[in-house]
């Protein structure tokens, strides 16, 4: 997979050029799915989350940006139909869009649904991350996310231990670095949570993304970001 990781969302020239460059062609003749399905682990604004990004409203519209089309992956509904009746429609899609909310409760779901599984055979797809949709993908989350926990499933029956995350890139990620309502996610707070991860660790803000592409990293921005190695 091509993979564009995200803070929140293409909110700049540059990532948008980075985006087209992953697909290989306009967004306007690319099909994107998109997958809600960690904003509803996050409590009473799930509901209103998803929406926003399912109809191109949010701040940064990931749905709205002028694609061919765009469809709905619920993840929740995957494990009771057939996968003939969805696995194709991932398949020919050029793009995932994943967004953000809960980490631990979308890589519940991810694996729950058979898409982790998939994952790695999507060698001419792009994916799209977005804060939690990105990080979903790196080896740990790190123990900061566990008192997090707002719905079901219970706590007692999400990932632990090394499937907390499924692992596909090796790097981790730290997303709004610095961001001015959030100061838990000060440069400070970056190391220290960097420190306890075994790769490295990109921390990134909102106007800057993690390009990958064949496995060669790359930083595209117009913010700041820092490297913390173990």
């Amino acid at each position: 997979m091509r993979l564009l990781l995200t803070s929140s969302g293409i909110s700049n020239t540059t990532m948008h050029n980075a985006l087209v460059d992953l697909l290989g062609k306009p967004i306007a003749e690319s099909n994107a799915l998109c997958i809600p399905a960690a904003a509803y682990g996050t409590g009473t604004r799930g509901a209103s989350m998803a929406y926003q990004f399912i109809t191109g409203s949010a701040f940064n519209p990931m749905c709205g940006l002028g694609w061919k089309s765009v469809g709905v992956l619920e993840l929740t509904a995957l494990p009771s139909i057939k996968e003939a009746d969805w696995v194709p429609t991932v398949k020919e899609a050029d793009v995932l869009l994943v967004w953000g909310g809960d980490v631990m409760y979308l890589c519940h779901w991810m694996r729950q649904s058979g898409l982790a599984d998939l994952l790695p055979s999507l060698q001419e797809t792009t994916y799209v991350g977005v804060s939690s949709g990105s990080m979903v993908l790196t080896p740990n989350f790190g123990e900061a996310y566990d008192g997090w926990f707002c719905r079901e499933p219970p706590a007692s029956d999400l990932p632990a231990g090394d499937d907390r995350a499924l692992g596909l890139v090796d790097f981790s990620l730290f997303p709004h670095l610095d961001h001015p309502r959030s100061p838990e996610n000060s440069s400070a707070n970056a190391e220290i949570w960097a420190a306890g991860r075994s790769v490295p660790t990109y921390a990134i803000d909102d106007q800057s993304a993690v390009k990958v592409t064949d496995g060669t990293v790359e930083v595209v921005t117009e913010g700041h970001w820092k490297l913390f190695t173990p």
